[in-house]
């Protein structure tokens, strides 16, 4: 653990009595001691605060917004132009093969673009970035904190510090003021959840996080339960539900590639594996990411073998995340599954310690998403 880097809430996660797990390069709280389900559940029902301090924080700035944008849609495959103002938006790198190398979200700052990518991935992709967008000025964000604030409840603790908090859309970003410091913020997270993500300089951290913990509806959470709050949102992590071997539309992510960007749109293709990923949105693929209920009260977790019978010895796919759902009450799983075996209600076999039992697959998101529109 000595060889960790530590985010600017280390001791506080430490006060908190967190249990610290090597995560990404980073010494990250896996759980604190209300224990992984009731931080689960907590969230769910109120609001959870998470350090995602070890993601990557990037500003993009060209000539103009336009610029920027237009020049990162030869990298990325979605509609980065159009983008309003103080809007933010998912998208992902691409390969030339089609794969994904990472995933991201990116927002319109008016004079810049402002990224958030994987902690696993930033230093790849920001090295990517500088390389492919030559005469633009690419900075990493090194003296900020990320916070992300999860929850129904999440609205009124934070419009408690900044009222124009409660104004905000899904996905809008803005500017906030909480304890007289300058926040950016955006209305999103990874839970399924209404919530905020909340970009603090790095000496301000602290005392925001005791200031939104000393609110009676809100408690710590690790990355267990952030884990399983995202796997029952049916949202992908990057590594496990997606790679650089798995194209956006074998990711079930086809949602996120605009018409503009696409066969006959007026900004289509320009992006890497471009031929590969409109085909593929054309005329389908040979396999699947979708949502599995295994029957009983087993976990299968990444990795488990999929198969069409208890007797057949051909796999047809197999689990790229999976655990117990607390919300769900049982076990919940996403995998890879092949062409026209994929449909909801369709039964498959998981092959569990030498034993095939049965799951279901089923359609995402386990938990029905509560964004504010």
């Amino acid at each position: 653990m000595s060889d960790l880097l530590h985010t600017p809430l280390h001791q506080l996660h430490v006060a908190l009595g967190a249990k610290m797990v090597p995560f990404a390069g980073y010494s990250m709280p896996v759980q604190y001691p209300m224990g992984v389900m009731q931080e689960h559940l907590h969230t769910r029902k109120k609001a959870g605060l998470f350090d995602v301090s070890h993601m990557g924080q990037v500003i993009i700035k060209g000539a103009d917004y336009l610029a920027a944008a237009t020049a990162l849609e030869a990298l990325i495959p979605v509609d980065i132009a159009r983008l309003g103002r103080d809007r933010q938006r998912y998208g992902f790198f691409t390969n030339e093969a089609g794969g994904i190398l990472d995933d991201l979200m990116l927002a319109n700052r008016g004079d810049h673009i402002f990224m958030v990518v994987n902690a696993g991935c930033k230093a790849a992709d920001i090295t990517y970035l500088k390389a492919n967008l030559d005469g633009f000025v690419v900075i990493e964000i090194t003296d900020r904190a990320l916070l992300a604030l999860q929850g129904p409840a999440a609205e009124a603790v934070l419009s408690a510090l900044d009222s124009k908090a409660a104004n905000m859309r899904f996905m809008d970003v803005t500017s906030l003021s909480l304890l007289g410091t300058e926040c950016w913020v955006s209305r999103s997270g990874y839970t399924g959840e209404d919530g905020y993500e909340i970009s603090v300089p790095a000496c301000q951290a602290e005392a925001l996080a005791k200031e939104l913990l000393a609110h009676e509806d809100v408690e710590p959470v690790g990355l267990g339960a952030r884990d399983s709050l995202r796997l029952e949102a049916g949202l992908c992590l990057y590594g496990q539900d997606m790679d650089d071997g798995l194209n956006p539309v074998e990711a079930s992510l086809s949602w996120a590639i605009q018409k503009v960007r696409r066969s006959n749109g007026a900004r289509a293709a320009g992006f890497p594996g471009a031929d590969i990923i409109l085909t593929a949105l054309e005329t389908g693929t040979d396999r699947h990411r979708v949502g599995l209920k295994p029957e009983g009260r087993a976990p299968m977790r990444q990795g488990v073998p999929l198969f069409q019978s208890e007797s057949d010895a051909n796999q047809i796919g197999f689990i790229t995340s999976g655990g117990f759902g607390p919300s769900v009450g049982g076990p919940v799983a996403m995998g890879i599954v092949a062409d026209g075996l994929h449909q909801p209600g369709t039964v498959l076999y998981g092959e569990l310690r030498g034993k095939r039992l049965p799951v279901t697959v089923t359609s995402l998101p386990f938990i029905p998403a509560n964004f504010k529109r």
